[in-house]
């Protein structure tokens, strides 16, 4: 349609409103079918009574005659205004059936019921509006049921296939299985290229699983970064780990992001139905279960749901829920673990390490809780209550008389990411009154990686408030030397992993050496830790190590346990 014409229909529907707006504008009648009685009314009766004016004036019939003509004409005029009326107002049936069915579909979702055989314009309104109810309920059918970015059905709608894919394999004795897909190092994407390059690879996901997955087979983005599969027509667990392989084989070639390459990975997580669930309720529940043991067993791999990681699951639930106010119910303590100066024998240093006394579980392992309060960011205020406890511990050492030590604290990758997070180191250490050069705060090789240049703005921040910094467990993650070299660090901390069979690995040994080497060249201290055997510390010695942490001189005590054992060391080198 040309503009010209647009502007000439765009006045036709105007003025064709004009009677309709002014009568819209009085205060009576309210409704549309008010305002047609109302035209109607005024549409009978004006032409009529001025015809019966007219007559009656001009007529020459008696005074008793007139007015007996007039009653005739007046009850004959309200016969037929009442009969007009009463017609029209059922003529306007399709229109205000129309209005109420619209009406009730937008406000209970009813879906209207209108006929659609007649042909005039009042069917035809009915017609349409029931062809675009219907486009309209298709379309929220789909958004509803449907992702927006990769097109895949979505996890309602998953998991209305999977009830329906549980009758079927009831009723005619199948077995299938149900594959939730993870993208590992997702997160990487978003933060190092933005989310657009998130969406582009969550596309080509997408793209690539629907080509591993079989006609027969139901694909669906459960949301993020997962994705779920209803590998279907199983015939042996075989079956489910050759299409396991295959995804994982897709995933091994690399994603074109913001052209570079980047190679990431998946995880996969399987339960079969009859064996893991034979009512299927909890199928999808228990392949997000496994898929949780495959990160956890390294990424990369697949795993199928077994008792006993669910077991696990639930345990951890259990934790998850009661860490939520153990800080503020008083149920974490500090143990203190002393690291030896290899040379003269002294105790150098503590560090700290945090246990959860349960009331009903007892001492829990922070191998437990630890990944728990990482998770959901409970570790932000156990990490501060941490170095808030470990810091006040350390003056009081210093204030009844022991020699002076730094105090060792580990910093969690959330707590490092925090934007306040200096600031409240020194308010801390002015809150206790311990000097910045008994404290000592221990970061990792992945932590400080993820984003190197702020880390470094972060750790000179806390080094030029003459706080002593340490790299954890180095050796296990993926340093660059070019970064290390530009870290204020004070202190290389030597895996145990290499420190445990360093006297019988010959790998391991050349490893620490190499480790120790290292550090000297780079001006910092190396702490051993795991230190178990003697002849493990007279090798660590041997090669310049300074500090040695481990069982082989005390476990992890509790802060009296460990003034005792700072004491009495003391005194017996004194001797």
């Amino acid at each position: 349609m040309t503009k010209p014409e647009k502007n000439q229909n765009s006045v036709i529907e105007a003025s064709s409103l004009q009677l309709y707006t002014t009568l819209a504008n009085w205060r009576w009648p309210r409704t549309y079918r008010g305002k047609i009685m109302f035209v109607a009314f005024l549409g009978t009766h004006i032409p009529l009574l001025s015809l019966l004016a007219m007559a009656i004036l001009h007529s020459t019939l008696p005074r008793e005659g007139k007015i007996q003509v007039l009653l005739i004409a007046l009850t004959a005029t309200l016969v037929g205004t009442a009969t007009t009326l009463f017609l029209l107002n059922r003529l306007l049936a399709p229109v205000l059936l129309t209005a109420q069915s619209l009406r009730g579909y937008l406000n209970d979702k009813k879906r209207p019921s209108l006929p659609t055989i007649y042909s005039d314009e009042a069917g035809a309104l009915m017609a349409d509006t029931m062809q675009t109810v219907s486009q309209l309920d298709d379309m929220i059918d789909y958004l509803s049921g449907y992702d927006a970015l990769t097109g895949l059905s979505n996890r309602e709608r998953f998991k209305e296939q999977l009830a329906q894919t549980v009758t079927k394999a009831q009723r005619q004795n199948n077995n299938f299985a149900v594959m939730v897909i993870d993208i590992d190092g997702f997160s990487f994407i978003n933060t190092a290229f933005g989310h657009s390059a998130g969406d582009q690879v969550l596309s080509e996901v997408a793209k690539r699983l629907g080509g591993c997955a079989r006609e027969c087979n139901f694909l669906a983005r459960l949301g993020g970064d997962q994705f779920a599969l209803l590998h279907l027509d199983v015939v042996s667990p075989e079956d489910v780990v050759t299409q396991a392989q295959h995804i994982l084989a897709e995933f091994k070639r690399p994603f074109v992001v913001k052209e570079k390459e980047w190679r990431g990975g998946a995880s996969i997580g399987i339960a079969l139905f009859p064996d893991n669930d034979s009512e299927g309720t909890h199928l999808l529940e228990h392949a997000e279960s496994a898929l949780r043991a495959a990160k956890e067993g390294g990424r990369g791999n697949y795993q199928f749901f077994a008792v006993e990681n669910n077991e696990k699951l639930q345990y951890r639930l259990a934790l998850g829920n009661d860490l939520y106010g153990a800080v503020e119910r008083n149920e974490f303590v500090l143990h203190y673990q002393p690291q030896v100066d290899s040379v003269t024998g002294l105790i150098g240093g503590v560090e700290a390490l945090v246990r959860w006394n349960h009331p009903q579980r007892g001492f829990i392992s922070p191998g437990d809780f630890i990944p728990i309060a990482e998770a959901t960011g409970l570790i932000v205020p156990l990490g501060e209550w941490v170095l808030r406890t470990a810091c006040t511990q350390n003056k009081a050492w210093q204030d009844a008389g022991l020699p002076p030590c730094v105090m060792a604290v580990n910093l969690s990758a959330r707590q490092f990411c925090q934007p306040d997070l200096v600031e409240k180191v020194v308010s801390i250490l002015k809150e206790t009154g311990l000097s910045p050069e008994y404290l000592e705060l221990e970061v990792t090789e992945s932590m400080v990686m993820d984003d190197v240049e702020s880390s470094i703005a972060v750790l000179q921040k806390l080094h030029s408030h003459g706080i002593e910094l340490s790299l954890d467990d180095f050796g296990t993650g993926y340093s660059s030397l070019s970064y290390l070299k530009r870290f204020p660090l004070h202190a290389l901390k030597i895996d145990r992993s290499f420190v445990r069979d360093l006297t019988e690995d010959a790998n391991d040994a050349v490893i620490t050496a190499s480790i120790i080497a290292l550090a000297k060249s780079l001006g910092l201290s190396v702490i051993a830790e795991g230190v178990e055997t003697q002849e493990q510390s007279d090798y660590l010695q041997d090669h310049g190590c300074h500090k040695l942490q481990g069982f082989l001189f005390s476990r992890p005590v509790e802060a009296n346990q460990c003034a005792r054992y700072i004491q009495e060391h003391a005194l017996q080198l004194a001797a």
